[in-house]
């Protein structure tokens, strides 16, 4: 058996203390050894909270440390590039939190700095992971449902009341298109295997939250089919997705987040009866890792490579702009 990866964290975002940490924990290829944070006390308390041995105070620091083989960057958007691009020139291989940067330019800089350093970069949307989506394109392609006629999916949770936020900072690449609306984005291009023609999008940017867009609702454009989407940090908690065809629909109640057994399951309706898939249950932040150190032990190209979200960031910008501008945006 492969050595276990050893991993350092860039920062202690909960992101990271609730869901990428113990599902690295979890992992057969991988172990976290240090974490750093600007404030040593900070990195030092939740080192020791999750049972991590090394705490450094600053970002430097654990870049410098010769046993780290991947960095984790679940920093706030607009370090993505900067940490990025540090994290490779040191010889490390990258796990960066979605979206991976501000516009699809900077991360086609940050892809370029990757290879140039010989190093992975992979982008940390974990849900793709999880089986059940090969078992939904499976059904797609296998014509169970039909023809495709459509997708429609959500992601919107309620976080108005945290004037704090790092979500609400403009400049900090804040806003619901980039926190949750990148997922529906991200899950149609997979499913449909394809990238789309056209976005048009409509956005409510709230004054009181920085002016970033607090809910969004869209339609994006694959040629004969459509991906219509809304997401929001100003609404009632949902993430369902469904795809629709001329003799069926799969039903995904819970897309992006499988907090409980069983969550992982969906339906597909044929003929007048709903039939429910049972998948296996798996945590998707642990596959998520595995599959990066599979790639990186045995030198093979990762399933996701950069051009993905290189691609998906192409799709983000125009949405925002459409938002902002009014308008149509061909791609």
């Amino acid at each position: 058996m492969n050595k276990k990866l050893k991993w350092g964290i860039l920062g202690c975002a909960s992101i990271a203390k609730r869901s990428v940490i113990p599902g690295v924990h979890l992992s057969e290829l991988n172990e976290v050894t240090a974490i750093a944070s600007r404030d040593l006390d900070k990195a030092k308390k939740t080192a020791e909270e999750l049972h991590i041995p090394t705490a450094y105070g600053s970002y430097e620091a654990l870049l410098e440390d010769p046993s780290i083989d991947v960095v984790y960057i679940p920093l706030p958007n607009h370090l993505h590039k900067e940490w990025t691009i540090r994290a490779a020139q040191a010889g490390k291989h990258i796990l960066c939190e979605k979206p991976l940067a501000l516009t699809e330019a900077e991360a086609a800089e940050m892809a370029e700095a990757a290879e140039r350093a010989g190093v992975y970069l992979s982008e940390a949307f974990m849900y793709r992971y999880h089986p059940r989506y090969d078992a939904i394109k499976d059904l797609m392609d296998s014509g169970a449902i039909g023809e495709l006629r459509g997708i429609r999916s959500a992601f919107t949770f309620n976080s108005s009341g945290n004037t704090g936020n790092v979500r609400f900072r403009k400049d900090w690449g804040g806003g619901s298109i980039y926190d949750v609306g990148c997922y529906p984005i991200n899950a149609a291009r997979l499913l449909l295997g394809k990238e789309p023609d056209a976005v048009t999008v409509n956005a409510l940017f709230s004054p009181d939250h920085g002016d970033v867009d607090m809910m969004a609702s869209g339609l994006i454009e694959f040629g004969d089919v459509s991906l219509s989407f809304d997401c929001g940090m100003w609404a009632a908690s949902r993430n369902p997705l469904e795809v629709l065809g001329t003799e069926g629909i799969i039903e995904v109640p819970s897309a992006f987040v499988t907090p409980s057994p069983g969550s992982g399951n969906f339906f597909i309706s044929t003929g007048g009866e709903r039939k429910e898939i049972h998948v296996q249950d798996i945590n998707a932040y642990t596959e998520q890792a595995d599959h990066l150190a599979r790639a990186i032990h045995d030198q093979t190209p990762l399933r996701f490579d950069t051009q993905d979200a290189i691609h998906n960031m192409k799709v983000i910008d125009a949405c925002l702009l459409s938002a902002r501008e009014h308008i149509r945006v061909v791609l």
